[in-house]
């Protein structure tokens, strides 16, 4: 009965050595230089060839950096790598400008900086506070104001409340909102933007008489506004900080 066992043991190695030898010979010894499994856009390996032989090269894919190369993509480009996102600003500020060299510097500043998003929040805070200004809310520029520009709302807003005075507005839209400058001070990035909008306001007096403007007429407004932000602030708001106006 030992005497099979053993046989039996004998064989099923035997087997086993066999098959192993079959399959090294068909996948092969792993030496630490195998091939990666094959990527169609990655840059062709250069291999001896025949003079007849004809190579058609696939289409290439950006050489990838570092970071890239160990799984980490940076959001924004480096400092040294201006290059990294071509035309990144494109809608906002023409390729190569000066604003949009400025909003790369803010951008390499401030990581959450996305110009598009803050159009869009600069849109809100305009109709925000062109209405609570002929609203006399206080409350609501406060906040959104830097100091300065709020004591001279203020005083505008005082001024009008001594006289008995109120102003009847209808904020009818916004017709555009664009990027004109931008100025990167140390850590304080300050941004300009044109807006375009229409109403119609009036101011009354005491008597709910109009003495000024006119309810009915829509009248085209040009303002350009400048925000300001701490870009090494955890605070992602931004203040208005100078108003100027159009013709």
């Amino acid at each position: 009965m030992g005497e099979a066992s053993t046989l039996f043991n004998l064989i099923l190695l035997a087997i086993a050595v066999g098959v192993f030898l079959k399959l090294r010979s068909v996948l092969g010894r792993r030496t630490g230089n195998e091939r990666p499994p094959y990527d169609p856009y990655s840059a062709p390996e250069k291999t001896a060839t025949s003079g007849d032989d004809k190579v058609i090269s696939l289409p290439r894919r950006p050489q990838q950096g570092p970071q890239e190369q160990a799984g980490t993509v940076e959001p924004y480009p480096q400092r040294d790598e201006p290059h990294v996102v071509k035309d990144r600003w494109a809608g906002i500020a023409p390729e190569g400008s000066p604003l949009a060299q400025t909003l790369t510097e803010i951008a390499l500043a401030d990581r959450g900086f996305d110009a598009e998003a803050f159009l869009s929040g600069a849109r809100i805070a305009y109709e925000t506070i062109v209405t609570a200004f002929a609203n006399g809310d206080r409350n609501t520029l406060a906040p959104l104001l830097e100091d300065n520009v709020f004591k001279s709302f203020e005083g505008v807003i005082a001024g009008r409340e001594s006289r008995g005075e109120t102003v009847d507005q209808n904020f009818i839209g916004i017709i555009e909102a664009a990027l004109t400058a931008a100025a990167l001070d140390g850590r304080r990035a300050r941004l300009t933007v044109r807006f375009r909008s229409e109403l119609t306001a009036c101011v009354k007096n005491s008597d709910g008489v109009v003495i000024e403007g006119d309810p009915v007429t829509v009248r085209r407004v040009t303002d350009i506004w400048t925000f300001e932000r701490d870009t090494g602030s955890a605070n992602p708001n931004w203040r208005l900080v100078a108003t100027d106006s159009a013709a």
